[in-house]
């Protein structure tokens, strides 16, 4: 695995792009103003929020009476399978890059927006504290749902840390929520003004110097053997080919190689 550290594309001004979900502190950036990211990207409802997203990726089952009222003006900025099987195909599948929107939608937003920092927002699949479970009330929550790719939430987010890395990409976490599935660094909202290529490039090499890689090539190596990638995405119909004692051992790799970072 070859991950250079970042004296790489130092250029001016930084790519940085919110990808928002819809737990419920989701509505703190409301008032954050848009010209802080490059772009912004909403997952399922989160669109919500703010009327000013760039881009909204939904699950190919997402009911078409929650998209946008102006849906066939914004059409062109609305994506779903279509596009997001393909990239998470680019990342090696859904088997073992988890299949769940926060996920699913990183991927899609590395691979085609190229950003120089993903920036998650209620996105930390929490849903033990009472009250509601997302921005809106009550809803299902997905990535708790008994799926194969999902038993294990922060060696996923683990190998999205990793392969970003890879494609030049720093995720970071903008909750301020004591607890997170997610393994990315975390950073206060008033930090991220502060994040110029050279300092971005600092904290790549600082999470490099952290990373375990001779784990995470491990955890390629033994994906590519297994050969779990179904181009359709429809992994569902290949279950009795799936062997998720082997997942398991994949998935203590990917948290082997990122255990200095704080976990949970």
């Amino acid at each position: 695995m070859t991950i250079q550290p970042a004296e790489m594309n130092v250029r001016e001004g930084a790519r940085i792009v919110l990808l928002l979900g819809s737990a419920p502190d989701a509505v703190r950036c409301e008032p954050w103003p848009k010209q802080a990211f490059s772009r912004i990207v909403a997952i399922n409802n989160a669109w919500r929020v703010r009327p000013d997203w760039d881009f909204l990726v939904h699950a190919g089952d997402f009911p078409p009476n929650r998209l946008p009222h102006d849906a066939t003006l914004r059409q062109a900025q609305i994506f779903s399978a279509t596009q997001y099987v393909p990239a998470q195909n680019a990342f090696g599948g859904f088997v073992y890059a988890g299949a769940t929107m926060a996920l699913t939608a990183a991927y899609w937003t590395i691979h085609s927006q190229k950003p120089d920092v993903l920036a998650f927002l209620g996105c930390d699949m929490i849903y033990d504290q009472p009250g509601k479970t997302h921005f809106y009330g009550i809803g299902r929550a997905d990535p708790l749902r008994d799926d194969v790719t999902l038993r294990n939430l922060e060696a996923k987010s683990a190998r999205l840390l990793v392969q970003a890395l890879k494609h030049d990409c720093l995720c970071i976490n903008l909750s301020d929520l004591p607890r997170s599935r997610l393994v990315f660094p975390s950073l206060a909202f008033d930090q991220l003004g502060g994040l110029s290529p050279a300092r971005i490039a600092e904290m790549k090499a600082e999470i490099l110097g952290t990373i375990q890689l001779d784990q995470a090539e491990k955890a390629e190596q033994v994906e590519k053997d297994l050969g779990y990638f179904y181009e359709d995405g429809m992994y569902w119909n290949h279950l009795d080919e799936i062997d998720e004692t082997v997942l398991a051992d994949i998935d203590r790799l990917w948290i082997s190689a990122v255990e200095q970072r704080a976990v949970g």
